[in-house]
């Protein structure tokens, strides 16, 4: 795979962090991207070419990309958008507009960057596009509505794609991990204090009983947790070969839950995730 090219988004921590690693050491080229500056410097003491992507940025998405593209004379031989964050809180609290801040990096973000890069695999005549969901873009979650919604949707545009891009030589894949070791419920916190007035909520009390705990203590792994190098092995697979899957499950949990979805009855799914 020596001179592959790949665009990897969310590489400060977790899923990203790893994946740039893990490709590096197969023989990709790996641009690193971020959406911190302190981020991008410390990728490039590390080795990467580290452009600054945020999702939620167009002018960083456009000039992110230019910059991969200049360095490897226009082409791009594949793109894992990774880059996402989770706002937690009950839907009823949920401001519109931090909906559409989740949606703006989730979603949106990942639906500019991927039409920029298609042109791109197009004319070189090849490529793959790798789409990080979630076990929660299967089923959903308490407490997890604005994130569920992100994944959800984003489930539906790649599905939507993969099928349009059926009469071209380009790849649409997604991954789908349930618990891997991230940063993901520390990076979440800024957000849930932005937008969620957890005191003034009927369910106050069980904020401070359940989500609160979850949040702010410390704890062990999740069951079943499986650390992100198990997502890289599976996106190794999707981009290395012939006939790669149209989706990729990581962890026992979305075996179980992607398997529960197909056989369940909604209330009897609905009663097995409010177990969890």
């Amino acid at each position: 795979m020596t001179g592959r090219s790949i665009l990897v988004t969310g590489c400060s921590s977790g899923i990203g962090h790893d994946a740039a690693h893990g490709l590096r050491a197969r023989g990709w080229q790996v641009f690193a991207a971020c959406r911190k500056p302190g981020d991008c410097a410390r990728l490039r003491d590390e080795g990467f070419d580290a452009p600054l992507i945020d999702h939620a940025d167009a002018a960083s998405i456009e000039s992110g990309l230019a910059e991969v593209l200049e360095a490897t004379g226009g082409r791009l031989d594949a793109l894992f958008n990774n880059g996402a964050f989770a706002l937690p809180g009950a839907v009823e609290d949920l401001p519109t507009d931090g909906l559409r801040s989740i949606f703006e990096a989730n979603l949106f973000g990942v639906h500019d960057l991927t039409r920029r890069v298609i042109p791109v695999m197009r004319a070189q005549g090849h490529g793959r596009i790798v789409n990080c969901s979630s076990v929660l873009g299967l089923v959903p979650m308490r407490w997890r509505g604005a994130y569920v919604a992100t994944k959800f949707a984003l489930e539906g545009l790649t599905d939507v794609l993969r099928i349009e891009m059926r009469d071209t030589p380009l790849h649409v894949i997604t991954i789908e991990p349930g618990p891997v070791t991230s940063k993901i419920r520390e990076n979440s916190i800024p957000h849930f204090e932005r937008w969620i007035d957890w005191e003034s909520s009927a369910r106050a009390e069980q904020y401070r009983d359940s989500l609160l705990k979850r949040l702010y203590i410390a704890r062990g792994p999740d069951r079943f947790e499986l650390p992100a190098s198990a997502v890289t092995r599976k996106l190794a697979h999707a981009l290395e070969s012939r006939r790669p899957r149209p989706r990729y499950y990581v962890t026992t949990p979305t075996y179980l839950m992607g398997a529960a979805r197909r056989i369940l009855p909604t209330r009897a799914l609905d009663w097995l995730i409010s177990r969890g």
